[in-house]
C-alpha cells in the first residue's frame, strides 16, 4: 500500500474517532451489529445528524453494512483498527536516532529546582 492511500485512510479515521458521538456508536458496535434505527434512538440527535455520523464512519471504513430487507444494519469492521494502531504503534516504534530516549524522557520528567 503506497504512502499516499495509507494516509488519507488514516487521516479518515482520526477524522471519524474525532467526534464523541461516533466514538459512542464503535462502542454501541461493539456488542455486535446494530441497525441504524437502533443506533439513532440511543442519541438525541436529530436522525439527519445520525445518519451523517454513520456514513463518516463508513467513509473511514471503521463500519461495514448490510442490508436486510428495510433495515440497515452497522458492524464493526476490526481490521481497519488493526491497521490503524499498527500505524501509531509505528509513531513510537524506536529508530536508529532515538538512543537513550528513556534517559531524555526521564530528563524531562525531573521536577525543576530552583
Amino acid at each position: 500500500m503506497s504512502g499516499t492511500i495509507v494516509t488519507a485512510a488514516t487521516n479518515s479515521v482520526f477524522r471519524a474517532l474525532a467526534d464523541e458521538t461516533r466514538r459512542d456508536i464503535l462502542r454501541m458496535l461493539r456488542g455486535g451489529p446494530r441497525t441504524s434505527g437502533d443506533i439513532a434512538d440511543q442519541f438525541d440527535s436529530s436522525w439527519p445528524t445520525i445518519s451523517r455520523h454513520l456514513a463518516v464512519l463508513r467513509e473511514a471504513d471503521l463500519v461495514v453494512t448490510e442490508r436486510r430487507g428495510q433495515e440497515i444494519y452497522y458492524e464493526l469492521n476490526t481490521s481497519v483498527f488493526q491497521d490503524f494502531v499498527q500505524h501509531l504503534l509505528e509513531w513510537v516504534k524506536p529508530t536508529a536516532g532515538t538512543r537513550n530516549t528513556k534517559r531524555r524522557a526521564k530528563a524531562l520528567h525531573r521536577p525543576q529546582e530552583g
